[in-house]
């Protein structure tokens, strides 16, 4: 998720992607979503696994901002808002 500049980006883990999209839209995100502003979902996973999951975000989370915006780029070349 991102804020409306696409300038802050959050990496999170949930599994119920509608009710936390809602969330982070009506403030009540984690306090970094609530700092950042941080409402549009530009890209996502998704597992059957949470233990892959949590792998997953951790891995992300580690990475350099250039390489998280080329993995957002490489399925949302606009970084469009996604309904999901």
């Amino acid at each position: 998720m991102t804020n409306k500049y696409r300038t802050v980006f959050y990496t999170g883990v949930t599994n119920d992607l509608r009710k936390r999209i809602a969330d982070h839209q009506s403030g009540r995100g984690s306090n970094f979503t609530k700092k950042y502003k941080i409402k549009d979902l530009i890209y996502f996973e998704e597992f059957s696994d949470i233990n892959q999951a949590i792998v997953r975000e951790k891995q992300i989370k580690n990475w350099k901002k250039q390489w998280k915006l080329n993995l957002i780029r490489s399925l949302n070349p606009k970084f469009e808002t996604l309904e999901y």
